[in-house]
């Protein structure tokens, strides 16, 4: 559904990730310039990952994509690293509109 949502003349890769620990090696791999992020994964849920990219000094552009709207959830995840918040399900406009704030060339 996130897939669909991005701007269709976005020429990118796109890499995806069953769990959190595939998030981190896909950006270790060079794969995760820009990185969405759901918090419910297995192996290592959003939170983790954002603590380790931060833990390890790493640098992505990280979009947080969930279900759990919840003021503090949001919170966490900007003290985290994350430049933005959507809530599921995605609306397009609003992940343009995230990209074009941070100057993200479509």
């Amino acid at each position: 559904m996130l897939i669909k949502s991005l701007p269709t003349e976005w020429d990118i890769e796109i890499t995806q990730a069953a769990n959190g620990l595939e998030a981190l090696e896909g950006y270790r791999a060079g794969k995760a310039e820009i990185m969405f992020l759901d918090l419910t994964m297995p192996e290592l849920d959003g939170y983790g990952v954002l603590e380790q990219l931060q833990k390890e000094g790493l640098n992505t552009f990280v979009i947080v994509v969930s279900a759990d709207i919840q003021p503090i959830a949001q919170e966490r995840v900007r003290k985290l690293g994350a430049v933005a918040f959507c809530k599921k399900p995605v609306n397009p406009q609003e992940i343009q509109a995230i990209l074009k704030q941070y100057g993200i060339v479509l």
